[in-house]
């Protein structure tokens, strides 16, 4: 009853006509960022965030998270109507619902897609409601040796569960550590790797750093591809929406398969992208007819959307109650939550419960303000991807430069973004996942501290890591599942060994 209680006054501060205003207007640009290839959820909440500085913390964490509700909506956009991912978590969309834009209902692909959004975000904020709290109140246990056991699992589960070969994800994962280390030292205020760099000093913003990962290097990409627009008309009127809606009950359990699935890869640094195509893979795994899938199955469109929204949404969970990105776009917002003062974390609920459930509030009422804006505005949104590419870049470059700069009104962070950029594309060109980087660049430094912290308390002994039951069982769950992945690997190579051998 206390949190119903706070979720309402929640309710009560996002409905005040300021809050609603930015709600509206976040959803919007969310929907041009996921349409527009070469933005996307992390970068467009990344370029946007500087002019945030001004407001109160509860109306820009309701401007952002909107962006990023609109971002996830408008990726299906380009998927079934133009073949082109406009979020790294519309690829599996792609497969189902392109065809069905070809066939001629691409109304009826796009409504399945924004309903099967809806119901994967409702379902993740839903489980955001009622346990984040008790997640809050759980961690109100934790010191460093906890919070630095909670910061190795997330590691581990990013190495664990990543599709990428675990060396890649390790290598991009330490060259994050190493720029986390770069500036001053915060527990002996020695300098490390500055090179006699005034700039330096300051470390690597991480702003910089995800506009340049993910803005400038999709540009690159986008380039190299020579990318030509030729989209599909889309219409969709209440007779098409409502005839869809009629047939969503048959994949009731999709839905809640999908959903599940979003929820525990957001809440465990799974991902949305691969939380969409373990999600379709599951609904194709279940369906009675598998065969259609990949020629114009809905349930194809339904099951990656659902669960890409849930993951989406609940990897807010651990950011707001352990201070822990579940995704890109979480690392973004966390950053700037200690930006605007705020300390994600337990003391989170406690010191600071208007905003929390401002926010919580304001998931439920952008996702359906976001279903509405979206299916009205398919068309429109249409229509701008047909603009020439020529300019679209121009735009978005100019717009990353921007955002880049007014983080310290520093010139030497538009090159730092370029910089980052050209290493983004490379990552990309080598198929090096980007993901764990950026999280290792906005935790390293809290995951040095908290173990420095743990081993200044201990004086030097690792046992402190499990001298109770909680963190021994952190940790414990953390080398299991980092000696699992390892395991499973050689396994799987032995018997693809086998296999060929046999076949020899």
């Amino acid at each position: 009853m206390e949190n119903l209680d706070s979720l309402l006054h929640g309710f009560a501060v996002v409905l005040s006509w300021q809050n609603t205003g930015l709600m509206f207007i976040g959803i919007l640009l969310g929907i041009v960022v996921g349409v527009l290839p070469g933005l996307g959820g992390p970068n467009g909440v990344a370029i946007l965030l500087p002019l945030t500085f001004s407001m109160n913390p509860t109306s820009a964490i309701i401007l952002l998270s909107c962006i990023y509700w609109g971002a996830l909506f408008g990726g299906a956009i380009t998927s079934v109507l133009f073949n082109i991912p406009g979020e790294a978590h519309s690829v599996a969309t792609t497969f189902d619902g392109y065809p069905l834009a070809q066939q001629g209902k691409a109304g009826q692909a796009l409504t399945s897609a924004f309903t099967g959004s809806f119901i994967g975000a409702l379902f993740g904020v839903l489980v955001i409601t009622f346990l984040a709290p008790l997640v809050a109140k759980f961690a109100l246990r934790f010191g460093p040796p906890e919070f630095f056991a909670v910061y190795f699992l997330t590691f581990c589960s990013f190495i664990g569960m990543g599709k990428e070969p675990k060396a890649k994800i390790i290598i991009a994962m330490c060259l994050g550590f190493a720029l986390a280390a770069v500036g001053m030292d915060t527990i002996s205020g020695q300098l490390r790797m500055t090179f006699d760099i005034p700039e330096l000093l300051r470390g690597f913003d991480f702003l910089v750093a995800v506009i340049g990962l993910f803005g400038i290097s999709e540009i690159l990409m986008t380039m190299e591809e020579g990318l030509a627009f030729k989209g599909k008309k889309a219409a969709i009127d209440l007779k098409v929406v409502l005839k869809t809606w009629a047939t969503l009950p048959r994949y009731f359990m999709t839905l809640l398969r999908s959903s599940a699935i979003g929820c525990w890869l957001g809440i465990t640094p799974g991902g949305a992208t691969a939380a969409s195509f373990m999600g379709y893979g599951v609904a194709k795994r279940f369906a009675k007819d598998p065969d259609s899938f990949g020629k114009g199955n809905i349930e194809g469109v339904l099951a990656p959307e659902t669960a890409a929204h849930a993951a989406g949404t609940s990897a807010l969970l651990p950011m707001l109650a352990l201070g822990i990105p579940g995704s890109a776009t979480a690392a973004v917002l966390l950053g700037g939550l200690m930006i605007w003062g705020l300390q994600p974390g337990p003391l989170l609920f406690v010191e600071q419960k208007e905003f929390v459930w401002g926010l919580i509030a304001s998931m439920y009422l952008g996702n359906l303000s976001g279903l509405i804006i979206v299916l009205a505005s398919v068309p429109l949104f249409a229509a701008i991807l047909r603009i020439p590419f020529s300019i679209i870049a121009p735009a978005i470059l100019v717009v990353c430069a921007i955002g880049a700069y007014t983080v310290n009104n520093a010139p030497f962070d538009i090159w730092l973004m370029l910089i980052f950029g050209v290493i983004g594309y490379v990552f990309k060109k080598l198929s090096y996942p980007l993901a764990p980087m950026v999280l290792a660049l906005v935790l390293g430094s809290r995951a040095e501290d908290a173990f420095r912290q743990s081993m200044l308390a201990s004086g030097g002994s690792i046992g402190i890591f499990w001298e109770n039951g909680l963190v021994g069982t952190i940790m414990t769950l953390a080398v299991a599942g980092l000696a699992w992945s390892f395991i499973s690997s050689l396994w799987n190579s032995r018997i693809k060994a086998k296999a060929k051998a046999q076949a020899a």
